[in-house]
């Protein structure tokens, strides 16, 4: 497994603790967030954190910002929890990659019925 791989690995299970884990007390949060994946740049200045949501539009916009409001402190909270030369920025990016699978699976079955 590359270096980066790691790095990405140990970013997303320490983010989706953080997101997932209630540490954000912004009153926007107010979609079911999880990190699904991260992808991090080689010299580790910015991390893309793709993150699904379960919840109204409105809900996942909120979410969303609350999100992006709150990037220094888990910006913080990574450089705490994980030992890195470089704490790479966060950019969140929402995947409704899941959402977009579950749609397509309930068209199958309509077809297939």
């Amino acid at each position: 497994m590359k270096r980066i791989d790691k790095i990405n690995a140990e970013i997303q299970r320490v983010m989706s603790e953080l997101v997932a884990g209630g540490y954000i007390k912004d009153p926007r949060m107010q979609g079911f967030a999880s990190v699904i994946r991260t992808d991090t740049t080689s010299d580790l200045s910015y991390c893309k954190v793709f993150v699904s949501i379960y919840g109204s539009e409105e809900q996942k916009k909120n979410t969303m910002l609350a999100l992006k409001s709150a990037s220094s402190f888990l910006r913080s909270e990574l450089a705490r929890r994980v030992s890195l030369r470089i704490t790479p920025e966060l950019v969140f990016i929402q995947d409704d990659s899941i959402e977009y699978s579950i749609k397509l699976d309930k068209i199958l079955k309509d077809i297939k019925d």
